[in-house]
């Protein structure tokens, strides 16, 4: 029972010490949803889940030795955000000159749900790597339910912070430059953390 509640809370303080930046991103996304109604919500909440068995799948793959990609490479995938927000800068620029109602869409289905997660979460790889090597299969299984689980308490809590109605009027009313400004910076940032540029140079 002991060795249990070890890997329950081990498990959840990973989660919670990697995934911080995720209700950043889901409240932006549940906020989008609430003002344009794009992505659904069904689409954040399923894409939360299969960018998160992406994440494990890789670093279950690279315990066993089987890393396809090196650490210093993952940050690449921070250009997923970042070309998703300057499409939608493009959008807003275009729909200005045309005289049209900007969208504030940036992310608007289950795909891009699922790549900004990846995206955001590759850092995570690193963390859940070294742990998965280290775990029996049982407490693998328990790790991963208790991930489950905390995926779900972060979308409820996403969906808290993103249905307040003077938020919501806000980015209705400037989220045309603010939501696309919100992915290009966490793009960049998972750029920068990872040190790929140094790599590239």
């Amino acid at each position: 029972m002991t060795r249990l509640l070890g890997t329950i809370g081990a498990a959840f303080g990973v989660f919670v010490g990697t995934n911080i930046d995720d209700i950043i991103v889901l409240t932006v996304l549940f906020l989008s949803s609430r003002a344009n109604g794009k992505p659904r919500r069904w689409q954040i909440i399923a894409g939360q889940y299969a960018g998160l068995g992406t994440l494990i799948a890789a670093s279950a793959v690279a315990a066993l030795g089987l890393t396809v990609v090196p650490d210093r490479w993952v940050g690449l995938l921070g250009l997923v955000p970042i070309a998703l927000g300057l499409w939608g800068l493009t959008q807003a620029v275009r729909a200005r000159s045309d005289d049209e109602e900007p969208s504030t869409v940036v992310v608007s289905g289950l795909a891009s749900v699922v790549a900004v997660t990846v995206a955001n979460g590759a850092d995570n790889i690193s963390a859940y790597t070294p742990m998965f090597r280290t775990l029996s299969v049982a407490d693998s299984l328990v790790t991963v339910a208790v991930f489950a689980i905390l995926v779900a308490v972060w979308c409820a809590a996403g969906a808290r912070l993103g249905s307040h109605r003077g938020v919501i009027e806000t980015v209705q009313r400037f989220g045309h430059w603010l939501v696309p400004a919100v992915f290009v910076a966490i793009g960049a940032v998972i750029v920068i953390e990872s040190g790929v540029i140094g790599s590239l140079v």
